[in-house]
């Protein structure tokens, strides 16, 4: 564990995958934020459940109102039994489950001057346009970070205001960049050329530092200088005619610079507003909700209820007040041409809530906040809008009844063509959790339907900090099982069955041609390239949908496939990751990565359980770097020649060992190729004996003045860990669910359904429509002699030419 400024520990054992996003210092700083999140519904709840499990100091849910029969389609920390309970004190129990670091309490007063400066950072959520403007300007006249968060069916908003003057310390996330350097010319503005084996990467406006620059050695240490990409492999630096003359080597490496930036208040914002794009097809789109959401608040404010779909009217005096709220608006904030279909569709839909609609704008709001605690990141500047209209029916006009519009609660079925939704979910983990709790809260499988959801894993400590569904007593059990009994709790009537079967070969005798037939669709929640595309292989045998999604720390992707329309997942892969080049290992290193990877199969030999796997030949060949002769010497050694028989043997191994890696090796190598001759390149793999790898890597590593890293860091590399954090997942699941309820409802057009990729520390969002499948056709040039179906003979070439026309003319 590791202490923060406030004596409060960083257990490492269960932020391990987060820490790997956010880092230590930003872990610190988000364990000393309290957090008020205003609004228990759905949406509230979403945001409430990631910022807990992220890990902030404390966190008090508010509310004033009781829960609702229609809460329970979202609210799934609301049960039958609850009805007419405030829905603040009701979630609270729950929602405390699932970190126990992070205090949980509930306030069911008003948001006083004196309450809402307790915290650092106030979520509104379900509040009226006056308490955001209210609250927004206390905010932001005593420095609270304010974040205004709101769905409306298929519409979704987020506002953020962090003061004016917030510091951001890392704006993207990514690790900082390094090449190597071939050439420095003296000039007015010094043009930097870099090793030509990889593109650089860096950026305009990039600040770099010099080491190990050989002639040129005022750079190296130099204070951080701001550079001008001039291609690929070039940038130009600062005056360097007062310079010495370059003579060779020299790393350039990417530094961190704080950067500074201003929010206006919320009500300054209104009339002024800046957006971030979701969906670049729709860019008009921002700004007409923009004026349709302050409609939504007025119509809510004078009818003291939403606009209801069933009734016409509603949506005509949406639209009447949207342009008095337009007329009033000066400057950009102005809609030119206004698109009164889109506003009636708002109205239509406003009184809705949707569960995927608030995993979505719920997980960007709680990386808002984790963004206002830390500084890492950079915030949405300053409104988000979001809708998903493509999931209405395909056909216009449908309007549906008032009674199909009641409030049902979590007893909403989802039907495709009259029969119950079957679905097979490969996968329990973070993703898993998500998909089945939107699909607990949508309503799917209900009746003569069914969820199977398989994972062979049992559950970890690690686990707990994204996979919602489990907490620490459920330790050690497994997935499946565990995470079906929790969805039963929010929705008891829902049917699902828990396997604990990996999917592949083996088990096509269970997953066969009857089980892919009852299916109605496959959601992929899984960790691995090659299990994915091996459902997706079988998807497209059985002609089934797939639902494919993934995420990498604050980046995610959804793909949908859909039979006979769109491509497979298979049909595009990424490019294959670089390996490091065996020269660069063994006589070059200049990085960690290279002192890990070394370590990591010099330490191969200590592993007994990996020398009893029957596989432990065909995957350490596939190593970077692995010779087979080498392999087999030394697996001799390990269990043959120097197979150690007691401790007095462990430790005599290891010294000779050391003496031969770190002593007699290194002086050969650095009399052979002297440091100041390096190469570059870089990769990892494998997660086994991680204290001898870390020592190894790091006195090697000393070896070539290279910094060492610590097991954290070193476990990430060697182990190939995947960083992860909830707020990715809740998003990117909810984008999912979007693309289910097209499946379900039976959409036939390609450009109704989305792919999506997203990165919430930029804050990036790109969706795209899905690329249609292929279509081939083939001519063999064959004649027809005779066609038959079963035991019927549709045509043949001795029929009478009456009946041949009359056979030849049917379809």
């Amino acid at each position: 564990m590791a202490k923060n400024g406030n004596d409060a520990e960083i257990d490492e054992g269960l932020y391990s995958r987060q820490l790997y996003v956010l880092g230590h210092e930003a872990m610190k700083r988000m364990q000393n934020s309290n957090v008020l999140i205003s609004g228990m519904r759905g949406l509230g709840v979403e945001i409430a459940k990631n910022v807990i499990l992220g890990g902030v100091r404390s966190v008090t849910v508010h509310d004033q109102g009781v829960a609702e029969w229609r809460d329970l389609s979202s609210q799934f920390y609301l049960r039958e039994e609850d009805l007419g309970k405030n829905r603040a004190e009701v979630s609270q129990t729950r929602l405390a489950e699932l970190n126990n670091y992070v205090p949980v309490t509930a306030y069911t007063g008003a948001l006083t001057e004196d309450y809402i400066t307790k915290f650092q950072v106030v979520v509104l959520t379900n509040s009226s346009l006056e308490e955001q403007q209210h609250v927004g300007e206390l905010c932001h006249s005593r420095g609270l970070k304010l974040i205004v968060a709101d769905t409306r069916g298929l519409f979704g908003q987020l506002f953020c205001d962090f003061g004016e003057e917030m510091v951001v310390y890392d704006t993207n996330g990514e690790q900082p960049l390094s090449a190597m350097i071939s050439m420095i010319t003296k000039d007015s503005a010094g043009v930097v050329t870099c090793l030509d084996e990889a593109r650089h990467g860096f950026e305009s406006g990039d600040y770099v530092t010099f080491t190990e620059v050989q002639g040129m050695t005022e750079l190296n240490g130099c204070q951080p200088v701001e550079i001008k990409v001039l291609g690929p492999y070039t940038f130009s630096i600062c005056d360097t005619t007062g310079y010495t003359d370059y003579v060779r080597g020299g790393i350039v490496s990417q530094v961190k610079m704080p950067k500074k930036i201003a929010f206006k208040s919320i009500s300054s914002s209104l009339v002024e507003p800046e957006f971030v794009m979701t969906d670049f097809a729709k860019f008009d789109r921002p700004g007409q909700l923009h004026v349709g959401f302050q409609a939504i608040h007025a119509f809510q404010k004078k009818h003291n209820h939403l606009p209801l779909r069933v009734f016409q009217a509603d949506g005509e005096e949406l639209l009447t007040l949207a342009k008095e709220v337009n007329s009033a608006l000066t400057g950009s904030a102005k809609v030119e041409q206004f698109d009164e279909a889109l506003i009636k569709k708002l109205s239509f839909v406003a009184a809705g809530d949707l569960a995927p609609v608030n995993a979505f704008i719920g997980g960007l709001a709680a990386q808002e906040v984790m963004k206002a605690c830390t500084g890492k990141f950079m915030p949405i500047m300053q409104w988000l809008y979001f809708d998903a209209l493509e999931c209405l029916a395909e056909e216009e006009g449908v309007v549906l009844t008032e009674e199909e519009c009641a409030p049902v609660g979590v007893q909403s079925k989802f039907h495709t063509n009259d029969e119950e939704v079957s679905s097979f979910q490969v996968g329990a983990g973070a993703i898993g959790c998500e998909l089945l709790k939107n699909f607990a809260m949508i309503g799917l499988a209900g009746g003569e339907g069914e969820v199977i959801v398989t994972d062979m894993d049992t559950i970890e400590k690690s686990n707990l900090n994204r996979q919602f569904l489990f907490r620490p007593s459920d330790v050690t059990k497994m997935k499946s099982d565990t995470a079906a009994a929790a969805v039963k709790q929010m929705n008891p009537s829902i049917r699902i069955t828990g396997h604990q079967n990996r999917v592949g070969p083996d088990t096509e005798r269970v997953y066969d041609d009857d089980f892919f037939e009852s299916l109605d669709g496959v959601a992929n929640a899984l960790d691995n390239v090659d299990a994915r595309m091996y459902m997706d292989r079988r998807c497209v045998y059985y002609r089934k949908p797939l639902l494919e999604s993934g995420t990498l720390g604050t980046k995610g992707n959804v793909q949908v496939v859909i039979p006979f329309l769109t491509e497979s997942y298979s049909s595009s892969q990424d490019p294959p990751e670089k390996s490091i080049p065996i020269c660069t290992l063994k006589n070059f290193p200049n990085a960690i990565e290279h002192t890990l990877q070394v370590s990591r199969r010099t330490g191969m030999g200590l592993n007994n359980s990996e020398l009893q796997d029957p596989k432990f030949m065909e995957r350490t060949l596939k190593l970077p770097g692995a010779q087979p002769v080498e392999v087999l010497e030394a697996v001799y050694k390990s269990i043959v020649t120097d197979c150690p028989h007691s401790w007095a043997d462990c430790v005599a191994w290891a010294r000779n060992h050391w003496q031969c890696q770190y002593n007699n090796n290194i002086r050969q190598l650095l009399h052979n190729f002297p440091p100041e001759q390096v190469h570059i390149e870089l990769d990892d793999d494998t997660n086994f004996h991680m204290d001898f790898i870390v020592a190894a890597s790091n006195l090697r590593a000393e070896n070539y003045d290279i910094p060492p890293t610590d097991r954290h860091k070193s476990k990430l590399i060697a182990g190939k860990i995947i960083p992860a954090i909830a707020t990715t997942t809740a998003a990117v699941v909810g984008l999912v669910c979007l693309e289910l309820i097209k499946i379900v409802q039976g959409h036939k057009k390609l450009e109704t359904y989305k792919n999506g990729f997203m990165n919430l520390a930029l804050p990036f969002f790109a969706f795209s429509e899905p690329i249609a499948a292929p279509r081939h056709k083939n001519d063999h040039k064959l004649e027809i002699t005779m066609l038959s179906q079963g035991v019927s003979m549709l045509y043949s070439f001795f029929m009478p030419a009456a009946k041949l026309k009359e056979r030849l003319d049917l379809p």
